[in-house]
């Protein structure tokens, strides 16, 4: 017997049918003899909607009063899951964030868990109960309903799981894992049986959009055994309902992983600006004039790269951010202009950025001069690079991205079953 941590996302549970579909899939734990907690989203589109009509109510709604709102999408997801696992013979209850209590901090609308207290759930385990959970919600300090932004249901499966000392946590998705790449664009991708933490962070906050990364931090720190699984496969096929090796892709500690590959993905980002400073002088100080502002204004500043002059008297400082934060970055620095002291600043839209992720890279040298060498064969000229120990990330025209995705992919060997 184990316990596990079952988690469906909006389109998982996009309607009744759905509903049904995944409640076979509780039952198929049930019936094996695990103790069981399912985490689900609002149905595939209701979030959207609810968020549409706090703008449409006041542009400049309370934040608080934002989360009452986008909240009950799940509450009526829980329940209606929970009705549905009644109706099979299952003993099912449902729960909000707050009758546990999920802790979050005070940051409506992205608030981050503090700590949960498991115990009721556990209690509730030993009489055979599952729990059927709103995920994206918890209590802040303020003894009102706090929402953890976009994707929070993942991050709320990973934590109560680890909250319960769960044995896995099964993230269903309408993906059966985690690939090579985005086989969309390379029909040639591989499922992977087995990525490490570091790796599947990186792929995660580099563009890959099948966990969100604050899930990903949460299972590294927590050591969660994380499974990516569909949720569109028949509940009752063989090896569904296999503990030890369930179909899909499992998120581990590198230990798990004997046989390491030197690369195990490539990840894209499209939608990336470059914006530049001109001629600023090189003194102490200078970057932290120009991103703690942006920092403030909460726009997420990625690729980095700082030119100085040839007497090293002045610097041109580069970086990234969303194509959506161009104008917003702009208006930031012109306010800061005089403090930072540039001559000039330019921008540019439409860039996309590419990376090599491996935790093998850490061993191996070579691997950014294959990709280098394999762009430049291409005719794909690059932008800015920066690296890390397990990932090299290359910025570039967003028309080329997908010609970038697929060489680098063959380069590597990753379409090589």
């Amino acid at each position: 017997m184990a316990r596990i941590v079952m988690k469906f996302g909006g389109t998982s549970v996009a309607d009744m049918d759905r509903i049904r579909n995944v409640a076979r899939h509780v039952k198929r734990e049930v019936d094996a003899g695990h103790e069981v907690a399912v985490v689900v989203s609002a149905m595939s589109g209701k979030t959207n909607e609810l968020v549409a009509w706090t703008r449409d109510a006041s542009p400049m709604h309370d934040a608080r009063e934002y989360d009452a709102v986008v909240a009950s999408g799940e509450q009526v997801t829980s329940g209606l899951l929970a009705i549905a696992l009644q109706h099979i013979g299952i003993n099912a209850r449902s729960w909000q964030g707050w009758q546990i209590p999920i802790r979050t901090d005070n940051a409506h609308g992205a608030a981050r868990i503090l700590e949960i207290d498991g115990s009721d759930l556990v209690r509730r385990f030993k009489e055979g109960q599952v729990a059927v959970i709103a995920g994206f919600q918890g209590l802040g300090p303020d003894n009102r309903i706090a929402t953890l932004g976009r994707g929070g249901s993942d991050t709320s499966a990973v934590a109560i799981a680890a909250a319960v000392k769960a044995d896995r946590c099964d993230i269903y998705t309408d993906v059966d894992g985690v690939y090579t790449t985005d086989p969309r664009i390379e029909p040639k991708a591989r499922r992977m049986k087995k990525i490490a933490f570091e790796e599947m962070l990186e792929m995660a906050s580099l563009g890959a959009k099948v966990l969100q990364v604050r899930s990903v931090e949460l299972a590294m720190v927590h050591k969660v055994r994380t499974f990516v699984r569909s949720s569109f496969e028949d509940p009752d096929a063989p090896g569904m309902g296999d503990l030890l090796n369930p179909p899909g892709t499992l998120i581990c500690d590198e230990e798990e992983i004997v046989e390491q590959e030197v690369v195990t993905g490539i990840a894209y980002a499209k939608d990336e600006a470059q914006i530049s400073l001109r001629r600023l002088a090189d003194r102490p100080g200078v970057s932290a004039a120009i991103f703690g502002p942006l920092a403030e204004a909460h726009i997420n500043v990625d690729m980095i790269v700082q030119n100085i002059s040839e007497d090293g008297s002045k610097t041109d400082m580069t970086f990234t951010v969303p194509s959506g934060d161009v104008d917003k970055a702009l208006r930031v620095l012109d306010a800061q202009k005089d403090k930072i002291g540039f001559d000039a600043v330019q921008n540019e839209s439409g860039l996309a950025k590419v990376s090599v992720i491996g935790i093998g890279m850490r061993s191996h040298a070579g691997v950014a001069a294959s990709a280098f060498r394999a762009l430049a064969e291409k005719g794909i000229n690059i932008k800015a690079i920066t690296t890390s120990e397990i990932k090299i990330s290359i910025l570039i025209d967003g028309a080329y991205a997908e010609l970038a995705v697929r060489t680098l992919h063959s380069v590597y060997g990753l379409d090589k079953g």
